[in-house]
């Protein structure tokens, strides 16, 4: 009789499927950050994910509070669990940081984003565009007669659907803001 040769994580219908249902889980979060706002507090953050390896999807700075000198950094990024929580545990320990919220898990937030377009095109094409772009409520910030820059704002996705839209009609040149956040309620 032969030994059973079972294998750790060997097949996903298996009695013996001994996988961390989790570990492979990647989740994308938005951070709120409150910081100091001097010089090389952006750089310190930044520092933290480069220097772990942890990947930044958006990143949106400003000042927030004037008299108190505070800005409030939005980051959006991905990875398992255990390194979102690393993430946050490691921005909590540094010395110019005040707050650090979690939006994704702290409850229903608004997120939106800001993009212009620029888009080149005549005839049917260029019809085409302000069609869509009324669809997507997208305003026109500038026109010349072989182009126009559209402005758009809302979650990365529309964004994202309105640019795909918009590539066979001449699609130039895209600007995105970043992810700016804020929790919902008070």
């Amino acid at each position: 009789m032969s030994a059973l040769k079972i294998t750790k994580g060997a097949s996903s219908h298996s009695a013996y499927d001994l996988r961390d249902p989790h570990a492979d889980v990647i989740e994308t979060h938005t951070l709120a950050v409150l910081v100091d706002n001097e010089s090389g507090v952006l750089a310190r953050v930044i520092g933290l994910f480069s220097g772990r390896g942890y990947n930044i999807d958006s990143l949106t700075v400003a000042e927030v509070d004037h008299k108190g000198h505070l800005s409030r950094i939005t980051i959006v990024t991905s990875g398992t669990p255990q390194v979102i929580e690393q993430i946050k545990a490691q921005l909590a320990r540094m010395v110019p940081v005040h707050e650090v919220h979690d939006l994704t898990v702290e409850g229903p937030s608004v997120q939106r984003e800001l993009a212009l377009f620029k888009v080149a095109g005549t005839g049917e094409h260029r019809v085409e565009a302000l069609r869509l772009a009324d669809i997507f409520r997208a305003s026109v910030v500038d026109s010349t007669l072989e182009s126009f820059v559209f402005e758009i704002t809302g979650t990365a996705e529309k964004i994202d659907a309105f640019a795909e839209l918009m590539r066979p009609l001449g699609l130039r040149e895209i600007a995105r803001t970043g992810v700016a956040a804020l929790a919902r309620g008070a």
